[in-house]
């Protein structure tokens, strides 16, 4: 995203490192048990390593394509040996994260505010990732609004009002069961008045009713529309990584209820199911933007696919 920077500390990298332990960890001992005492990357070898890529919640789909790139590998080169898996293996998953980039907007061409509806099932950590998103883009010296449009629930209110006290971002909000567009053209028109550089909206995280849920997105981004054209600039869908195959049903119900263009996927320091990151982003042709590794308020990370990569496969 042209409006935050990607900057990554030698801080961050030992946090990524940490939170990717378990997945890693969980991973390699599969895979080490799965290769032992062979040398060749054979039938018998990819079949152990698409059982270990499904039990590291990657996704059946995206499995199948990692499997069947390697084939080509293994029928081109005729010789791989096993010692050569982890670096082949390496070069598909960051080929396959590279494959849903897309271009990123300069900063000079957005027109301001910037607006992210926040969208996901409770429970995900949505209010806690918009909490920390805030404090983000703080960092980077940005004026931002925070917009309690999910009215349903009291405790969404409550909970988004503790994080602006606690990152010092001014909160628009309305009473429990107000019309959460309404809430939504205020968030906005307050930051359009106060020159702010980014609004974040938390929305209602009720999935029971996808009809339901569908209009009432839909018509958040048609009001955002008309007091700003062209908003919201981004809606992420933010996703628990510790869920692993659930996370793939929620990403499934919102991609059909809205339009997503980004996700957010948290706690994924307390899980060894962080394959979905792959296989999720894979499979709904949407990129991973934002990564929780902690729960500190500086753990919501940017997502850098080379890094995150690179702290997968390193060796301790």
């Amino acid at each position: 995203m042209g409006i935050l920077k990607k900057i990554f500390t030698k801080e961050k990298k030992e946090k990524l490192d940490e939170g990717l332990e378990k997945t890693k960890s969980n991973f390699f001992g599969k895979l080490g048990k799965a290769v032992a005492g062979r040398s060749k990357v054979d039938d018998d070898v990819l079949d152990d390593l698409e059982e270990v890529l499904i039990a590291s919640d990657v996704g059946v789909a995206t499995t199948v394509k990692i499997i069947e790139r390697i084939e080509e590998r293994v029928s081109r080169d005729k010789y791989l040996g096993t010692d050569e898996l982890n670096l082949i293996l390496r070069e598909e998953i960051a080929g396959l994260l590279s494959e849903q980039e897309k271009e990123e907007k300069k900063e000079e061409n957005i027109k301001k505010p910037y607006v992210i509806m926040v969208v996901g099932v409770n429970g995900v950590g949505k209010t806690t990732t918009i909490g920390k998103l805030a404090h983000l883009f703080q960092s980077q010296g940005k004026k931002v609004v925070l917009g309690a449009a999910d009215t349903f629930r009291a405790a969404a209110i409550d909970q988004l009002e503790i994080w602006a006290e606690r990152v010092n971002a001014p909160l628009v909000k309305q009473k429990m069961g107000s019309d959460p567009a309404s809430v939504a053209y205020d968030s906005i028109q307050y930051a359009v008045k106060n020159e702010a550089d980014v609004v974040l909206i938390d929305t209602a995280g009720r999935l029971h009713n996808k009809v339901n849920l569908m209009k009432e997105l839909s018509k958040i981004k048609r009001v955002m529309s008309k007091q700003v054209p062209d908003k919201p600039d981004e809606v992420l869908l933010v996703l628990d990584g510790s869920t692993g195959q659930n996370a793939f049903e929620q990403a499934k119900q919102f991609t059909n209820a809205t339009e997503v263009t980004d996700l957010a996927v948290t706690k994924l320091d307390g899980t060894a199911k962080g394959g979905v990151v792959i296989g999720i982003s894979d499979q709904f042709k949407v990129p991973v933007r934002y990564i929780g590794v902690g729960e500190g308020i500086n753990d919501l990370q940017v997502f850098d696919k080379k890094e995150f990569v690179d702290s997968f496969f390193k060796q301790n």
